[in-house]
């Protein structure tokens, strides 16, 4: 099980896309206020579609409480600022992927503090990042790929002929 950790994301849908993610591959996702909408927004909730029942989500006053909470955590922080490709990152069973806010992205202290363990997903020169949404997908389903797709099907109902 990875977790996903928002930090005061600010688009309903993004989260709402996020939360099907999380709900379809069994990532928890954290929640760091302040959010950009209510918890309730419709906008989220459609993204999310009918996947709510399967979403553990837990919810944080501030990165504060977050640290405090998960104190044995070990942390990848996605940014455009990173030295490294997501890629290159060795993913564990229970790590936690932070991504921040869809303005400004993670508090730059605590990049600062863990260079070593921030990622960036590569672009092209002139490209300022991907949807927070899509972000967030690229880098989980490497982190799962890594992990071997653990409780996760990996064949559909082929039709036949």
């Amino acid at each position: 099980m990875l977790n996903i950790v928002l930090v005061e994301p600010e688009i309903p849908q993004n989260t709402g896309n996020i939360a099907r993610t999380c709900a379809a591959t069994g990532c928890v996702l954290h929640l760091v206020e302040p959010l950009g909408f209510a918890i309730d927004d419709k906008r989220m909730k459609r993204a999310g579609l009918d996947y709510w029942h399967l979403l553990d989500v837990r919810m944080y006053k501030n990165l504060d409480e977050f640290f405090e909470k998960n104190p044995d955590g070990r942390y990848f922080y996605a940014t455009t600022k990173a030295p490294h490709a997501y890629h290159e990152a060795e993913y564990r069973d229970g790590d936690y992927l932070m991504f921040g806010k869809e303005t400004r992205g993670l508090p730059e202290a605590l990049l600062i503090e863990h260079p070593e363990r921030c990622v960036r997903i590569p672009m092209r020169e002139g490209a300022r990042s991907l949807n927070l949404s899509n972000s967030v997908a690229v880098i989980v389903f490497e982190a799962l790929r890594q992990t071997g797709f653990e409780n996760l099907r990996l064949a559909g109902p082929f039709p036949q002929a």
